[in-house]
């Protein structure tokens, strides 16, 4: 950039960390979040999501803090944090508010600076909900004192391919000056370009769709699953079938979780109904991915004679290769298993056992490979997971008892030689 700039990244989790240290490399920034542990952790050269190694740890310029305080004046402040669904399924922006009230005491009109968000929230927020509690708090006047910008984020936990430096980034701000500017600022760090958006409510618009789209796409894979399995047709074997034609949509069936996916389409539902919109299609989606966890545990109850037993899950994570546990349907699915009586065991070798026992209330087995169940659920199939060996799950599985391969990755040969049953979707 051609002057200096100063920027002050707020959370420091899957999204903020990988930004802030691409930013890190071009201009000073400085890394904030609540969490001490967090904190300490990233000073000491370990980031327990896995999106940084050790040495890129050691090797950043970012500064990392606990304290609003610490930080210098900065030409950018950027909100990076959560923005989960609560108990009802409505958006809960209370996080995000929370980092408004954080900048908020940061702020210096003289500097006219930036306030870019890019959590995932619903068309309309950042301009009515963001902006007047930064002007109510400080007093400062928007569009004068400071400005508004958004930039959805695009990070897609364990992918190494489409990260942060190497993806199109969508921006937009309050003023063509301030679009200027952050497109410079993010242009800078991403060799994939940025694309001016129209406005804020258009990048806000865009990154719910991007969500709501794949969701959808998912949904009507889970719902034929449903049917076929009615007929004792894997839907594997059709999809590889329909997959031939050249314009056939490659999606698969599963357990939609993660921040996003699973979160995202509820903020466009939600504001679709404030605005007198019934959002059919997309919560229908949603209605078909929330319920598939407790459909799975229902099959394997069936596939069993509904006789309850000792099931084994095999991964815990919300997708494979990631330690990432974040609105985890398999948590559902253990769960559903064991409303049907069956005694659960779960293991994830790549989750943070006290993570899982906090969040979920599921202590994990670290030997739960040495044992034998009636019910062995390969849910993630994280590499580390297979790369080990097929022959220890086989092992894990009792005879007479059932293997549940859900992402498909035990082969058609494979199950036919298997000295027990062996079910996929």
């Amino acid at each position: 950039m051609a002057e200096s700039k100063r920027v002050v990244v707020i959370g420091l989790g899957y999204v903020g960390l990988p930004l802030a240290a691409a930013l890190a490399k071009t201009v000073e920034t400085w890394g904030l979040d609540i969490d001490a542990g967090r904190v300490g952790e990233l000073g000491r050269g370990h980031d327990r999501t896995g999106e940084l190694t050790a040495e890129q740890l050691a090797a950043t310029p970012l500064r990392f803090t606990t304290d609003p305080a610490a930080c210098p004046p900065a030409d950018f402040y950027i909100v990076t944090v959560p923005t989960p669904v609560d108990a009802e399924n409505k958006p809960d922006l209370s996080i995000v508010i929370a980092a408004t009230r954080t900048v908020a005491g940061m702020l210096q009109a003289g500097r006219k600076p930036i306030v870019v968000y890019e959590s995932t929230v619903y068309p309309g927020v950042t301009e009515e909900l963001c902006g007047p509690e930064l002007e109510r708090l400080t007093g400062l006047t928007c569009g004068v004192d400071f400005f508004l910008a958004y930039s959805p984020e695009r990070i897609n936990p364990g992918d190494r391919e489409h990260t942060v430096d190497r993806i199109t980034k969508v921006v937009s701000g309050q003023t063509p000056e301030v679009l200027d500017k952050v497109s410079d600022l993010y242009g800078a760090v991403t060799s994939g370009g940025v694309f001016r958006a129209t406005s804020i409510k258009v990048a806000e618009a865009a990154k719910v769709i991007e969500n709501a789209q794949r969701d959808i796409n998912i949904a009507f894979m889970n719902e034929i699953t449903r049917v076929f399995a009615r007929m004792d047709v894997s839907v594997w074997d059709v999809l590889a079938a329909a997959g031939t034609k050249w314009n056939f949509l490659k999606f698969e069936p599963g357990l939609v979780g993660g921040h996003c996916i699973g979160v995202d389409p509820y903020y466009l539902a939600h504001r679709a109904q404030e605005l007198g919109v019934q959002a059919d299609v997309i919560l229908a989606g949603r209605g078909v991915n929330d319920d598939m966890a407790r459909w799975i545990a229902q099959e394997i109850h069936f596939r069993r004679g509904e006789r309850a037993g000792t099931a084994l899950v095999l991964g815990l994570a919300f997708k494979p290769d990631v330690p990432d546990l974040r609105n985890s349907k398999v948590a559902d699915l253990a769960g559903a298993l064991g409303q049907l009586g069956h005694q659960v065991t779960v293991y994830d070798p790549l989750v943070d056992a006290g993570a899982a026992l906090h969040e979920y209330g599921i202590a994990l087995d670290p030997l739960a490979l040495d044992r034998h169940y009636d019910t062995v659920v390969l849910a993630v199939p994280h590499r580390v997971l297979i790369e080990a060996g097929l022959d220890r799950i086989f092992g894990a599985t009792a005879p007479g008892g059932l293997l549940v391969d859900l992402k498909n990755v035990i082969s058609p040969d494979r199950r036919q030689a298997a000295s027990v049953e062996v079910w996929t979707l």
